[in-house]
């Protein structure tokens, strides 16, 4: 059964990250930077609109958790997503990820500036 789990486990990060590579193509980023820690925040947080360095902010803890329900909701609106759709992709990322990247959804521009 241990197999089972892990083959599991996998094939969602793999789907999660592929998700993540064709969203930040969609906005003209390098879609390699979905493999790169901290600087895959780096991208998310250019993408909705944010300054670059609230990456920083994702190191605090209770203040991550913050930041990254602000980020995910801008990055929502950023693709012509609501407030709920960026909730779930701040608490389900792995599913509403590929939504995006895969989907229709098309990048309309930073939600925040």
């Amino acid at each position: 059964m241990s197999a089972l789990i892990w083959i599991i486990y996998v094939a969602v990060i793999i789907i999660w990250i592929a998700g993540l590579w064709m969203m930040f193509q969609k906005a003209d980023r390098p879609g390699w930077a979905a493999i790169i820690p901290i600087y895959n925040i780096y991208t998310m947080c250019k993408i909705a609109g944010r300054p670059g360095w609230w990456w920083v902010l994702w190191l605090i803890p209770i203040v991550n958790i913050v930041i990254g329900l602000i980020v995910a909701i801008d990055l929502a609106k950023s693709y012509a997503r609501g407030t709920g759709f960026g909730v779930g992709l701040f608490f389900l990322p792995f599913i509403f990820a590929p939504i995006i990247g895969f989907g229709e959804d098309r990048y309309m521009g930073p939600a925040a500036a």
